[in-house]
């Protein structure tokens, strides 16, 4: 079975990107020894590959992304699956410190992130923030997406 969609080879994906405008790609599954073909075809591209880093990456791992990431380092807030949650460790500012000072990369982080509180803590340590899960909820219960654009516009006062 052949499916040109999916079948096509990693460059001619990362042009068809590029072509629709996207600046970069988020592999989460991608651990950075065998990200080399991929990073050199974005390299080419001038496509941002970001690699993440989890509160339990090594000191070794986390130099390694702070090298090899472009764009950005997606820092997951926490270990475990992705989802909104009530509250975020207490050792995140630790974890961003770690990474600090082994890169100069903005750091964005990811994972749990689902109120305007949570977004203005992480703000205070971070270059950026990542809201998925909480934003598929929205839009799957709410047609008109008002819950969507009322809860962006919170997240953006927050972050003021």
């Amino acid at each position: 079975y052949y499916n040109p969609v999916f079948n096509f080879g990693l460059e001619a994906f990362c042009q068809a990107s590029v072509r629709a405008g996207i600046d970069g790609l988020i592999i989460p599954d991608l651990p950075p020894e065998e990200g080399t073909e991929l990073e050199a075809i974005t390299k080419k591209l001038k496509l941002d590959l970001i690699y993440l880093l989890a509160p339990t990456s090594t000191e070794e791992r986390i130099s390694m992304v702070g090298k090899r990431s472009r764009g950005f380092i997606y820092l997951v807030s926490v270990t475990g699956v992705t989802g909104a949650r009530k509250t975020l460790p207490l050792e995140l500012e630790g974890f961003v410190q770690r990474v600090r000072r082994k890169t100069q990369q903005p750091l964005c982080i990811g994972f749990g992130i689902s109120t305007p509180e949570q977004a203005s803590r992480v703000a205070r340590i971070a270059d950026g923030i990542i809201v998925g899960s909480h934003f598929i909820r929205l839009m799957e219960g709410d047609a008109t997406f008002s819950s969507l654009k009322a809860f962006t516009s919170s997240l953006r006062e927050a972050l003021r």
